[in-house]
C-alpha cells in the first residue's frame, strides 16, 4: 500500500515538473545558487538593480548645458569688437537691463538669430530639422510610434520654428545697449527707415525709430527713407533741444547714384535740390555744384548690399564720389555681404580714403543692433539738431578713413561650405563664449529651474488621490 502511494506521488511530481518546464521559459530555469536565479513561480518579476539604472535618472540635458557654459567661459570673448581690426573696444561695452537678464537665454538666442546671414539662417534651419529627425527616430526605436503621432510632432516642430522667428522679428523685448565711457564720443546709426519708406514696416513711426535706437544705445540716427523725407522731418520736429538730452533723429535720403544705393546726409535740409524731383536719384551736376564750397560737400555713403565694382569715386569731370562706405549693414543680405567681403570693403576704403560706418538698415523688424559708429566730437552733447548733423558730417568729410571707429556685435562668421555645414555648433558655441557673467548665471537659473519645475509637475500628476 505504501509502495503504491510512493509511486503515485513520484509520477504526479514528474508530470507536474514536466508541465512546468513546458509552460515556463527556459531562461527562468536557473540554479538556486545563481546570482540571477529566477523568482518562484507566480512571484512578481524582480526590479532592476539601482546599479544598472542610476545613470538613467541623472538630468543629462541640464548637466550638459552646465558643462558647456563652464567650458565656454574658459574661452570667453567680448560681445563687441572693432569691425575693421577685430580688436576689443576699450571705450565701449554692452550693457544689459534687468529685463534683458531676466530672460537671458531667450534674449541671447533671439539676438543671435537676428544677426545671422542668409546662408546661416538656411544652415541653422537644416540643423534644427536634422536634430528633430534624430530625436524622433531614437524615440520610435525605444518606445514605438505611429504615423499620426509623428505627423503631429512634425507639425508642432514647424509651428515652433516659425514662432521663434516671428518672435525675433515682431515682439518687443529688452535690447542689449552700447555704453560709451568717453564723454566726447557719440554713437551713430547712418541707415534707418520708417513707415513712410515704401519698404518700411506698417505703423513704424519716427518715435518707434527713436525708441529702438535709444534702447540700443545710439546717440543719433539718420532716417534715410526711400523717395521721401517725411519720416526724417517728423523725427527732427520732436527732437530734444540738445543732443545730450536724448537720442537725436537726423535727416538723410536713400537714393540711386550711378546705379548704386547710397545714403545722402542732410539731402533735404542743407543740400536741397541735389536729387531729382521724385527724390529717386542723385543729380550729378547738382552734387558737383553743391560741392564747390571747400570742405562742405554733401556726404554720400555707399550702402550694402551693393556692387563693390561700382562704388562711386571722384570722376574725371569733378563729380564727387562717396565719402563713406558701410562695413556693417543690419539686413540679412547686408550682413551676408559685409562679412563675406569684409577684406575687400576695407581695401576699397583704404584705396579711396572712405570713412567706415555702420547701418542698422532697420525697417521695423527685430530688436538687435548689429553695429554702432563711434565718432569723437567734443561738446556734442550741447548741440541742437542741425549743429550736430553738421559736426558729424564734417568729421566724415575731413577725417575720411580715420574719422570713425565702427563697432559690431560678435557672431560666428564664415560663408565657406565648411562653416555653413557646421553652422549649428559654431553659432551656438560663439553665442556661449560671448556671454557675460550675469548672463551665464541666468542661463543656469533657467536650466535647473525648468528641471525642478518639470519634476514638480510630474510628481503632482502621479500623486495618489486621497481616499475618504
Amino acid at each position: 500500500m505504501r509502495g503504491r502511494q510512493f509511486v503515485g506521488r513520484t509520477i504526479r511530481h514528474r508530470l507536474t515538473l514536466k508541465l512546468y518546464r513546458t509552460a515556463v521559459p527556459r531562461s527562468r530555469h536557473r540554479s538556486a545558487g545563481s546570482a540571477h536565479a529566477a523568482p518562484p513561480h507566480g512571484a512578481p518579476p524582480r526590479a532592476a538593480t539601482p546599479r544598472a539604472l542610476w545613470y538613467r535618472r541623472l538630468p543629462w540635458t541640464p548637466i550638459a548645458i552646465t558643462l558647456l557654459l563652464l567650458l565656454a567661459a574658459a574661452f570667453a570673448v567680448s560681445p563687441i569688437r572693432d569691425a575693421a581690426t577685430f580688436d576689443p573696444v576699450a571705450e565701449a561695452s554692452l550693457a544689459f537691463s534687468p529685463g534683458y537678464l531676466a530672460i537671458a537665454p531667450i534674449s541671447d538666442v533671439l539676438d543671435t538669430l537676428t544677426l545671422l546671414t542668409v546662408g546661416q539662417h538656411i544652415a541653422l534651419i537644416l540643423w534644427a530639422i536634422a536634430v528633430f529627425v534624430v530625436i524622433r527616430v531614437m524615440r520610435a526605436r525605444s518606445g514605438g510610434t505611429t504615423a499620426r503621432r509623428e505627423i503631429a510632432a512634425g507639425g508642432l516642430f514647424l509651428v515652433g520654428l516659425l514662432a521663434t522667428y516671428a518672435v525675433a522679428a515682431l515682439v518687443p523685448r529688452p535690447m542689449a545697449q552700447l555704453s560709451v565711457s568717453d564723454a566726447t564720443v557719440l554713437s551713430v546709426d547712418f541707415h534707418a527707415h520708417t513707415k513712410y519708406s515704401h519698404d518700411g514696416r506698417a505703423g513704424w513711426s519716427e518715435e518707434d525709430v527713436r525708441n529702438w535706437h535709444r534702447a540700443a544705445g545710439y546717440d543719433a540716427a539718420y532716417i534715410t527713407d526711400h523717395r521721401t523725407l517725411d519720416g526724417a522731418e517728423r523725427g527732427i520736429a520732436s527732437n530734444p533741444p540738445l543732443a545730450g538730452e536724448g537720442t537725436m533723429l537726423l535727416q538723410g535720403l536713400e537714393a540711386f547714384f550711378n546705379g548704386e544705393h547710397v545714403n545722402v546726409l542732410s539731402a533735404g535740409r542743407r543740400f536741397k535740390g541735389i536729387t531729382t524731383a521724385d527724390l529717386k536719384d542723385v543729380d550729378p551736376q547738382a552734387l558737383m555744384l553743391a560741392s564747390l564750397i571747400p570742405n562742405a560737400a554733401p556726404v554720400v555713403i555707399e550702402t550694402m548690399p551693393g556692387n563693390l565694382n561700382k562704388v562711386p569715386a571722384l570722376s574725371e569731370k569733378g563729380v564727387p564720389g562717396a565719402t563713406a562706405i558701410e562695413v556693417v549693414d543690419g539686413s540679412p543680405r547686408g550682413l551676408s555681404q559685409t562679412r563675406a567681403a569684409r577684406a575687400r570693403i576695407l581695401h576699397i576704403a583704404d584705396s579711396l580714403s572712405l570713412a567706415l560706418v555702420t547701418g542698422s538698415d532697420n525697417h521695423g523688424w527685430g530688436r538687435t543692433a548689429p553695429g554702432w559708429t563711434l565718432l569723437r566730437i567734443p561738446g556734442w552733447r550741447g548741440m541742437p539738431t542741425d549743429s550736430l548733423s553738421g559736426a558729424i558730417e564734417n568729421v566724415l568729410r575731413r577725417g575720411r578713413r580715420d574719422a570713425t571707429r565702427p563697432v559690431e556685435r560678435v557672431v560666428a562668421g564664415g560663408s565657406d561650405p565648411i562653416s555653413l555645414a557646421l553652422a549649428g555648433p559654431l553659432v551656438t558655441w560663439r553665442m556661449l563664449t560671448t556671454l557675460g557673467a550675469d548672463e551665464r548665471v541666468m542661463w543656469l537659473v533657467w536650466t535647473w529651474g525648468l528641471l525642478m519645475l518639470a519634476r514638480g509637475l510630474r510628481a503632482y500628476r502621479i500623486r495618489p488621490s486621497s481616499t475618504t
